[in-house]
């Protein structure tokens, strides 16, 4: 039983992949993120190296994996106990994660994990998982429709992807690249009325059975007119059309309003993830 660590994505792939995709839910943001290191790069995130590893057990299977592209915190899969605690051990003596100063972890593995770290830490961030059960039109439903957002989009979608970023205080800023990915397969969605443009939502492309959609953003001055109900009901819509049998989405539990949106829209909790983050 023990952690492996390297630069070197294809080894990733090749030992910790069928792992990480067999839990597509759980494991949905490492999936995407690494669909986009595979299309893009390794660079895709920024200029520094990303890392990975992954836990072997007893049987000699690998049952949980990990990835770091910083300045993002260390993104954790799900693990077993006895790997949660054999990470915290190596985060105090791997290389490799000695630069790591967060971690996106599941709430129920956070306080084993900072207590094996050995670190004074605390959460920064509470998040929940939502999947789509059964798709629920918005009510009232709001004014306006919503329309596939093309390349001439493409200067409005950064800008509302770097405000959305600096609001939901993500590391880094929006990437041209990500989402002339997302425009390629018809992935950003625009909500207009009277032929403006109000909200936008967007939805990663299906991996295996599933999709995950965001970001989703409506400007402070629009808000409370339920557009950000019709693009997310627009854009499940689209990931469903796209082929995703599971459509799901992160919030903020520090947002009730979206947490509560979502809810109407027919997603219900899966889990929470937490980041914690060295003092």
């Amino acid at each position: 039983m023990t952690w492996t660590f390297t630069h070197d994505l294809a080894a990733f792939r090749a030992a910790a992949g069928p792992a990480v995709a067999a839990e597509p839910v759980t494991n949905t943001t490492l999936l995407t993120v690494l669909d986009a290191l595979e299309r893009r790069g390794t660079d895709a995130y920024g200029s520094a190296e990303p890392f990975f590893g992954w836990w072997t057990a007893a049987d000699g299977g690998v049952a949980g994996a990990l990835l770091c592209t910083p300045p993002y915190p260390l993104l954790i899969g799900a693990l077993s106990e006895q790997a949660v605690r054999e990470l915290g051990t190596a985060l105090a003596t791997e290389p490799l994660l000695a630069g790591v100063d967060a971690l996106n972890v599941r709430r129920r593995d956070a306080r084993a994990l900072a207590a094996a770290w050995g670190r004074p830490s605390e959460v920064t961030e509470e998040n929940r998982l939502y999947r789509l059960a059964g798709l629920l039109a918005p009510d009232p439903a709001p004014a306006g429709r919503a329309r596939t957002a093309a390349e001439a989009d493409l200067p409005l979608l950064l800008d509302w992807a770097g405000a959305f970023t600096r609001e939901a205080r993500v590391p880094g800023g929006p990437s041209e690249a990500s989402l002339r990915d997302r425009l390629s397969y018809g992935g950003m969605l625009l909500w207009e009325r009277a032929g403006t443009p109000v909200s936008m939502a967007g939805f990663f492309r299906p991996i295996g059975s599933a999709s995950r959609v965001g970001p989703v953003y409506t400007p402070p001055e629009l808000r409370g007119r339920g557009y950000a109900a019709g693009v997310t009901h627009a854009v499940s819509e689209a990931a469903r059309a796209a082929g995703a049998s599971e459509v799901l989405l992160f919030t903020d539990l520090a947002n009730p309003t979206s947490n509560g949106v979502y809810q109407r829209l027919g997603y219900i909790p899966v889990e929470d993830r937490v980041e914690v983050a060295a003092l």
